[in-house]
């Protein structure tokens, strides 16, 4: 790194936006980053050959997101992530919660199962209804490793300790996004799951954030020394923590807009389910008021035995499509 032997030095623009990370972990991160961009690109052309439509929103967001991981570590971003710590902080929270608030938002499992064949989606369900998957998937988990990945890692010594051990530091992002991944699928991801948490839950979820936010930014700015006296200066370790605890809480705001407005969706489709059935019972009642009662429509003794090869998912569980079921997402 070109700066690891000053702290805390001033930050260039040009090396900002210029200085991209041609080490061999960079390069390899990059090539799978741009494959998973690539293999989602791929399922929603094979899903366009089928004739159903996936939201191009979906598709921006999920390559969105992968640019935020590109962005915080193989640009210039990272040349300054172990000797600016306001840069660290802006690189932590791309990886923790813009790149994962946005592949949530992509529904890449969803997309998954209904590109692939049955085999493949009986195999995909298997996996995420696997014990393990489940265990690690659980709420109380999540939240509790997403909030202890903050606190441990910006308020103990563990945070300089990998600094000086480049490996290590790496590995950190990797466990940064995981991390982020997690929790934001549980709270504004449309993805099947095995614990489809209600909205009020999720927003009791959002608001235990805040706190945890407040108090790792408020050790970081009344700090009397750096975080890492070797890497970063008291004014840096203070700049940085007011980003991390501003920034932090705008996110968990907007994600709170974010799962109210899908409630308020969900509650409108219900609406629009509850008209239709409401509007079929009374078609019923007026065929039967005129003695259509006598026999089955032909429509459904023609269809009777027959079975969609369209298949969809319902909280979590892979079923037959029904009929009237729209093609897209």
């Amino acid at each position: 790194m070109p700066f690891a032997d000053v702290i805390s030095p001033p930050i260039n623009v040009h090396h900002l936006f210029t200085a991209w990370q041609t080490d061999w972990i960079s390069l390899t991160a990059l090539c799978i980053e741009i494959g998973i961009a690539v293999w989602y690109v791929v399922l929603t052309l094979r899903l366009g050959h089928r004739g159903r439509r996936w939201s191009p929103w979906r598709t921006a967001s999920f390559l969105f997101g992968t640019l935020a991981v590109v962005a915080a570590t193989q640009s210039g971003l990272a040349s300054y992530d172990d000797s600016v710590f306001q840069l660290h902080v802006t690189q932590h929270l791309l990886l923790m919660n813009v790149a994962p608030i946005f592949y949530a938002l992509a529904a890449p499992v969803t997309l998954a199962l209904q590109a692939s064949g049955r085999e493949t989606q009986r195999r995909l369900l298997s996996v995420l209804h696997n014990r393990a998957v489940e265990f690690i998937t659980h709420p109380v988990l999540v939240v509790i490793n997403f909030a202890g990945t903050m606190l441990i890692f910006f308020l103990t010594p563990f945070y300089q300790f990998s600094l000086e051990h480049p490996l290590l530091h790496e590995l950190t992002h990797l466990h940064f996004l995981v991390s982020g991944i997690l929790y934001w699928w549980l709270i504004v991801g449309v993805d099947p799951s095995r614990w489809r948490l209600s909205f009020p839950a999720k927003l009791g979820y959002l608001a235990v954030g805040i706190p945890t936010t407040a108090v790792l930014g408020l050790a970081l700015t009344q700090s009397r020394v750096s975080i890492a006296p070797l890497f970063h200066n008291t004014a840096d370790t203070h700049a940085g923590g007011a980003i991390l605890w501003i920034v932090g809480e705008l996110f968990t705001l907007g994600a709170m807009g974010i799962v109210i407005v899908q409630w308020a969706r969900v509650d409108d489709r219900e609406a629009v389910r509850a008209d239709r059935r409401a509007d079929a019972a009374d078609a019923r009642s007026l065929e039967i008021e005129s003695g259509g009662d006598s026999a089955t429509s032909a429509p459904a003794r023609a269809g009777g035995h027959e079975r969609s090869t369209r298949v969809t998912v319902v909280d979590g569980r892979l079923v037959p499509a029904e009929s009237d079921r729209p093609g897209g997402t």
